[in-house]
């Protein structure tokens, strides 16, 4: 079956999208980007994630083409004609095509695209955890954005994969922020601690749906940064993300956290995670 496109607000069959190579996004990465997660043909926490692409568009002084509810009628659409009951929808939007020059192109119009894809639960990785490695994050300092440029997350996905690992947990000075493509949390004593939600971090969608469901269960939370050394010494580790959901770490650097399997508040919020989605 052919997949169909978002494109030009038009819907078209994936062969017929043609990029310019004049895009902005192509010569700067001079775009943004929302992954939506979908469940049962339904799009979940669908106005974070618009809210999250707004804020994205403000920073970068990125006009949103047709608006936030205009592009909510198209994903919906997308949705329908992909007949999507479980899986993900890519929205990117692009400052435009123009002749190459650093400075904003006048009169350019931003290129809007979405597809979906067909995506299962990572029910394995949930159930048994991952290993990780540690890196430096290299990456800027506006990390808050989600933007198209994500060559530092790239690299680090890589070696990851090449050193025998499924993820690379980024730091500053040994202060952590996140994984190359997850929010980040540990649990030390009962307690939840992950990175403040400021500019160092990308304001995950499912991370905030995480904190809610902890904070409902009465377990304690804390958004403070941590350190390497108390992510290796936690009882309890995590990341959270819109494919990944809620998938436990069990070491990190060869090291195993907590008994080197998923622990009690970590599979607590994976049950409680797991209801959300039916509600929704």
């Amino acid at each position: 079956m052919t997949s169909i496109y978002w494109y030009g607000n038009e819907f078209v069959p994936e062969e017929e999208v043609r990029i310019s190579p004049n895009d902005r996004g192509y010569y700067f990465g001079d775009g943004i980007y929302e992954v939506f997660r979908v469940y049962g043909g339904r799009l979940f926490e669908a106005e974070a994630h618009y809210e999250r692409l707004r804020l994205s568009a403000e920073g970068l002084k990125l006009a949103l083409p047709w608006g936030v509810d205009g592009l909510r009628r198209a994903v919906e659409e997308l949705i329908e004609r992909n007949a999507l009951s479980e899986g993900t929808v890519y929205l990117q939007i692009t400052r435009g095509a123009a002749p190459r020059n650093h400075l904003f192109p006048a009169g350019a119009d931003p290129v809007a695209l979405a597809y979906t894809r067909e995506v299962a639960r990572p029910v394995q990785a949930m159930e048994t955890g991952i290993s990780v490695i540690s890196l430096a994050d290299i990456r800027w300092l506006h990390c808050n954005y989600k933007t198209l440029n994500l060559l530092a997350n790239v690299l680090a996905k890589q070696e990851a994969s090449e050193r025998g690992a499924a993820d690379a947990i980024l730091h500053r000075d040994g202060i952590v922020t996140e994984s190359s493509a997850s929010n980040v949390a540990i649990v030390k004593d009962g307690v939840l601690l992950t990175h403040p939600a400021d500019n160092l971090i990308l304001h995950g969608v499912t991370r905030a749906v995480a904190l809610h469901l902890a904070r409902a269960a009465e377990i304690s939370v804390q958004e403070r940064s941590f350190t390497l050394d108390e992510l290796y010494d936690a009882d309890e580790a995590f990341v959270t993300g819109t494919t990944v959901e809620i998938t436990p770490i069990v070491s990190v650097d060869g090291r195993a956290v907590g008994g080197g399997a998923p622990g009690p508040v970590t599979r607590r919020l994976q049950r409680d995670f797991a209801s959300a989605i039916q509600l929704r």
